[in-house]
């Protein structure tokens, strides 16, 4: 059962180029994870949101469960920019003077619509999701964007954790200039140093983002399924995948190849995607005669990706 033992993590993001199948096969593994016993939680980060549709049930930005040990949730990237451009504001007000607060207000307004803005967002959501797994949850999957957009989600760990160690080791330097002139004017007296939220805050994040980035590279517990069919932009797009998970040391749980028609056309890409797989698990699915939708339906397409054909 080379699929069983491939996906057999606690942590896994289904992904590939639009329309391939991820949605589907994604919410079929975590209908299985909870039949089987486990706390499973299925995430969506598409902007598409077709993963309500797959199993049929009316969904939101909370977990909500769906059957026994199933919860699902669906992540509108926008909602979430504006939720934590919400919380930064909140966290600062207070912190600052008065006469500040003005402009501190415009420089967040302007960082809630700069490019980026909205993938850092539901990455925030991720490492708390992330921060879940052994805890509320047993497993967590993830029905990604389309690949573009999550290899950038993929990158920010290690992007952010030292862009954080940057914040804080300044924070820290206008602290140690703001002791040594409140010591020179005599206006402080205690040694120690006053406590200070922003780096409260900003040691917190950069821990929690420290920590994604372990889990992100742990081959033990956390796995990249890419999902391609066999045709020429899909087989593409899951090449430029396959380098870019390699350098950010993300681990690559299996290569499924979806819809296998068995046609002679169809050759030269199940070839190319061998390739591009080398030693990692590969997988191969026949093309379903209808379409799959239901608790049901999912189970039996979860046990063919379970017993999945190697390519």
């Amino acid at each position: 059962m080379p699929g069983l033992a491939a996906l057999d993590r606690d942590i896994l993001f289904f992904g590939g180029k639009g329309g391939v199948g991820k949605t589907t096969l994604a919410a079929a593994w975590a209908v299985r994870s909870a039949e089987s016993g486990l706390r499973t939680l299925l995430v969506s980060t598409d902007p598409a949101h077709s993963t309500g549709d797959v199993l049929e049930a009316t969904l939101g930005s909370e977990p909500q469960e769906v059957t026994d040990r199933l919860w699902v949730q669906e992540i509108d990237p926008a909602e979430e920019a504006d939720t934590y451009i919400r919380d930064v504001r909140d966290r600062v007000r207070g912190t600052v003077p008065p006469r500040l607060q003005a402009e501190v207000d415009r420089q967040i307004d302007i960082a809630r619509v700069t490019p980026g803005a909205e993938e850092a967002a539901v990455f925030d959501r991720v490492t708390w999701i992330l921060a879940s797994v052994g805890e509320r949850y047993d497993r967590v999957l993830f029905d990604t964007a389309p690949l573009g957009y999550t290899l950038r989600l993929l990158s920010l760990p290690e992007t952010m954790a030292t862009w954080m160690a940057g914040l804080i080791g300044r924070r820290r330097h206008v602290n140690a200039l703001a002791r040594m002139w409140r010591t020179v004017a005599g206006s402080e007296t205690d040694e120690r140093a006053p406590d200070d939220p922003i780096l409260t805050v900003l040691r917190e994040r950069h821990q929690r983002f420290t920590d994604t980035r372990t889990k992100l590279m742990d081959a033990g517990r956390t796995g990249f399924v890419l999902v391609a069919t066999p045709e020429h932009l899909a087989v593409a797009e899951t090449e430029r995948a396959v380098e870019t998970l390699r350098r950010y040391a993300v681990p690559i749980a299996a290569l499924v190849t979806n819809r296998v028609r068995g046609g002679g056309g169809e050759a030269a890409y199940r070839d190319r995607l061998r390739v591009t797989a080398g030693d990692m698990p590969r997988i191969e699915l026949e093309e379903q005669r209808v379409e799959v939708r239901g608790v049901g339906p999912l189970l039996q397409l979860a046990a063919q990706l379970a017993d999945g054909t190697p390519a």
